[in-house]
C-alpha cells in the first residue's frame, strides 16, 4: 500500500487528511470516473411497467433505441430497484406450507367462437395458487356469477387434493358482498364453502395488491405462458378451451423455476401436499334470498310457491330461503323450518299438508267417492244430486263447494227436507246449490209434484166455441 501511496505521488498523511474515501481511491488505484451514460428515466418506467403486459426488458429495449450508448439491462434494473427502495417498505410476505390458496381471475380473457354464427364471446380465467409452491390451477369458465366461482373452487380443490386452511380472494362481488380494510363481509355462500371445507376466507385489503401478490404473479405469468401461446387458435367450446389450457398448465406446473432450482410440481409433493386439509364432500352450492310469507302461508322462490308452516304468517316471521340446484329450505332465525325438492314450474304451487291449518286440510281430503258416500248418508235423491253435479263439472273440485253448501243444508232444515228438495231439483234437472236452498227457504219441499186438474172452460159472449168452425 505504501508502494502505492508514492507511485500516486502521495508523501505523508498530511496529503490524505483532505481527501474522502472515492477521491482516496481514485489517486491510489489510479481509477478514471465512470464515462457519463444517459440514466434511465425511472419514473416513466415505473409508470409504463403499470400498463398490461409491458416488461422491463421491453423497457429497457426502448431505452436503447432512444439512447444506443446507454447501460445495459443489468445494470438498467439496478437503477430501477434503487429508485424503489428510495421510495417505498416492502415486507417480503414469507408463505407457510398449506396455509394459504390465493384466488382471482386475469385481467386477460380467453374467448370462445361459435362455428356456426361466428360470435365471438369473452369468458374468464379462474386462477388459483398455493403459497409456499407457487402450484397453480387455471380454468375457463363462463363468468364471475356465484355458481361459476363455487364450482371453480370445488374443481381446484379436487386439482390439489386438499384444501388451504386461508383463502385469500379478491374484493369481487361473488366473494364479498361489502369491502373494507378492516372487517369485510365475506358471501355468505362462499363464507359456508370455505367452513364445509375447513378453510377460512381472508379477502385482500382494496387496492392492496401485494396482499395477494403470488395470485398476481400467477396471473400474469398464466397470461404469458397459457393465453399468449393460444392466442392464434381458435375454441367452440369451455371443454375444449379448458383441455387445451390443461395441457399447457401441465408444462407450466412441471417447468423449472430458476430462483428455486426446483419445478412447482415439486415444491407442492415436498411443502404444501403434506400438509392441505383432507377433501371433504363435494360442497353443494346454495344461494340465499329473503322471502315474505304470503296470506295462503307460501314462499315465493324463482316464481314459484313453497308451504311454510301457517303460523309463521300469523307471527309475521322474516325468512330466508336457501336454494340449490334441488332443494328449496325455508330458514326463521336460523332455525329450517320447512323443505322442498325445488320446482321450475312457475307460477304453481308446492305444498305440504302439516304446514295447512286443520280446516285446509280438511277440505284438502275432499274426494268426489267421499262426498257421495257423504251424501248416501242423508238419502238417495241427495247421493244422486252430488254425483250428478261432480260429474257434470270440468274438474270435480269445481263441485266441491256446491256439494258442500247442499250437504250443510241438512244442519238447518233437517235431512229428510233436504233428501225431497233434492228430489225436486232432479225433477227440473236444477243441479245448483242456489235453486236447492231456493226449495227449502219457500217450502216447496212439501209440495206434491201430482199434475194439476183441468181448469173449468170459460163462458163469454165474445167465446163461439169449438162448435162453431164445424
Amino acid at each position: 500500500m505504501l508502494a502505492r501511496a508514492a507511485k500516486a505521488g502521495i508523501a505523508g498523511w498530511a496529503e490524505v487528511d483532505g481527501l474522502d474515501d472515492a477521491a482516496l481511491e481514485e489517486r491510489l488505484y489510479d481509477r478514471k470516473p465512470e464515462a457519463t451514460r444517459p440514466l434511465p428515466d425511472c419514473g416513466w418506467v415505473h409508470t409504463e411497467r403499470s400498463k398490461p403486459g409491458v416488461t422491463l426488458q421491453l423497457l429497457h429495449h426502448e431505452y436503447l433505441e432512444q439512447n444506443p450508448g446507454g447501460y445495459q439491462y443489468t445494470r438498467f434494473c439496478d437503477f430501477y430497484r434503487e429508485w424503489l427502495a428510495r421510495r417505498r417498505l416492502s415486507m417480503r410476505q414469507v408463505h407457510k406450507a398449506g396455509e394459504k390458496m390465493f384466488i382471482d381471475f386475469a385481467g386477460m380473457q380467453p374467448s370462445l367462437v361459435n362455428p356456426r354464427t361466428g360470435e365471438v364471446t369473452k369468458v374468464e380465467l379462474f386462477v388459483a395458487v398455493l403459497g409456499a409452491s407457487s402450484y397453480t390451477y387455471v380454468e375457463a369458465i363462463p363468468d364471475q356469477s356465484l355458481p361459476s366461482w363455487i364450482r371453480a373452487h370445488s374443481a381446484a380443490l379436487e386439482f390439489f387434493g386438499g384444501s388451504s386452511r386461508v383463502w385469500v380472494p379478491d374484493n369481487l362481488k361473488s366473494a364479498v358482498t361489502k369491502a373494507c380494510r378492516y372487517e369485510p363481509k365475506v358471501q355468505r355462500t362462499y363464507e359456508e364453502m370455505a367452513r364445509h371445507h375447513g378453510a377460512i376466507v381472508i379477502p385482500a385489503r382494496p387496492y392492496k395488491p401485494k396482499d395477494k401478490a403470488k395470485v398476481e404473479v400467477a396471473v400474469q405469468v398464466a397470461e404469458r405462458w397459457l393465453l399468449a401461446v393460444i392466442r392464434n387458435e381458435t375454441f367452440s367450446s369451455l371443454e375444449a378451451l379448458n383441455e387445451r389450457l390443461w395441457e399447457l398448465l401441465e408444462v407450466l406446473n412441471n417447468k423449472v423455476m430458476r430462483t428455486y432450482g426446483a419445478s412447482r410440481r415439486e415444491l407442492f409433493e415436498r411443502l404444501d401436499k403434506p400438509l392441505l386439509l383432507p377433501l371433504a364432500r363435494r360442497f353443494v352450492c346454495a344461494q340465499w334470498q329473503p322471502c315474505t310469507v304470503h296470506i295462503d302461508y307460501h314462499v315465493e322462490v324463482d316464481g314459484h310457491f313453497y308451504s311454510v308452516p301457517y303460523q309463521l304468517r300469523l307471527d309475521n316471521k322474516h325468512l330466508e330461503a336457501r336454494v340449490t340446484a334441488t332443494t328449496v329450505e325455508v330458514f326463521a332465525k336460523g332455525k329450517r323450518v320447512a323443505s322442498h325438492a325445488r320446482s321450475h314450474q312457475r307460477g304453481r304451487h308446492t305444498t305440504v299438508a302439516e304446514h295447512m291449518p286443520k280446516a285446509h286440510r280438511a277440505q284438502l281430503e275432499w274426494t268426489p267417492t267421499r262426498m257421495i258416500a257423504w251424501a248416501e248418508n242423508i238419502g238417495p235423491n241427495t247421493a244422486a244430486l252430488v254425483a250428478v253435479i261432480l260429474e257434470e263439472r270440468p274438474h270435480p273440485e269445481q263441485g266441491y263447494r256446491s256439494c258442500l253448501g247442499i250437504l250443510r243444508l241438512a244442519k238447518k232444515y233437517g235431512e229428510p227436507r233436504l233428501e225431497a228438495a233434492c228430489g225436486k231439483s232432479l225433477a227440473v234437472r236444477a243441479r245448483s246449490y242456489r235453486h236447492v236452498e231456493g226449495v227449502l227457504k219457500n217450502g216447496l219441499d212439501s209440495v206434491e209434484a201430482d199434475q194439476p186438474e183441468p181448469r173449468p172452460p170459460v163462458e163469454h159472449d165474445n167465446i163461439r166455441g169449438g162448435d162453431y168452425y164445424h
